[in-house]
């Protein structure tokens, strides 16, 4: 009975693992990889895109969903995107006071918070890691979008807190924008000449680390050198 009871847990955890390792998948190919009929696996996806587990997009692709993401992130100490960023997270939140956050570009185009190193101010900004947002507003998404402008940042309000102002820059792989480094803080101490310095900084430790990532500098095509206009 104990047997026959955990049989949908285990298909269902099947299909999760099939979306995961494949980053993409159909329908068909999901239900063959796991060994099931098309309809019980459409029934355990639609269950798992229910819950946020995974995403299917308008033409019926699944990807890993914001929840699987989300709980992923929390157990990524040791990933290497994680470890690559971590040094220059530490080093802007020594530099500038301020908190400052590695943001992953998620299947709906969202952002999903995977670390953080906290600013040393004695008002700073608060963990948002394992917090995912598709806000379009937000600088994270804008930059992982690569929706920047030619100065290659972002400068906004915070669409989910309006006393903060997020800066980000996109981190470049070869395949294109995979992540941002997003530095947070306070409005009332981040005038535009304080958002220009965050930016280059932003920017500069963000090309750094798409160099490590083996982008070539040609694949910025959303962004260029930095000018001297302002993004906010």
């Amino acid at each position: 009975m104990t047997e026959l009871s955990n049989r949908p847990v285990e298909r269902a955890l099947g299909l999760l693992a099939v979306v995961s390792e494949s980053g993409e998948t159909t329908l068909t190919e999901c239900a063959r990889e796991a060994g099931l009929a098309p309809s019980t696996a459409l029934r355990l996806l639609r269950t798992l895109e229910q819950t946020g587990f995974v995403h299917r997009t308008e033409d019926g692709v699944f990807h890993p969903g914001h929840r699987l993401i989300q709980l992923g992130a929390r157990a990524l100490g040791n990933d290497s995107l994680v470890s690559l960023t971590e040094p220059a997270l530490r080093a802007i939140a020594a530099e500038t006071g301020e908190s400052a956050y590695l943001c992953a570009r998620t299947a709906d185009d969202g952002v999903v918070y995977l670390a953080q190193a906290e600013g040393s101010r004695s008002i700073r900004h608060v963990s948002w890691v394992g917090h995912s947002f598709s806000l379009d507003g937000s600088a994270a998404v804008q930059a992982v979008r690569g929706d920047v402008p030619a100065c290659g940042y972002t400068a906004t309000i915070s669409a989910v807190e309006p006393d903060v102002i997020a800066i980000a820059a996109p981190i470049r792989s070869p395949k294109g924008v995979i992540a941002a480094v997003s530095i947070v803080g306070p409005s009332y101490r981040i005038d535009e000449d304080r958002q220009r310095q965050l930016g280059g900084l932003a920017l500069a430790e963000a090309d750094r680390i798409s160099a490590e990532l083996g982008a070539d500098e040609s694949s910025r095509t959303e962004t260029g050198p930095m000018d001297e206009e302002d993004p906010a």
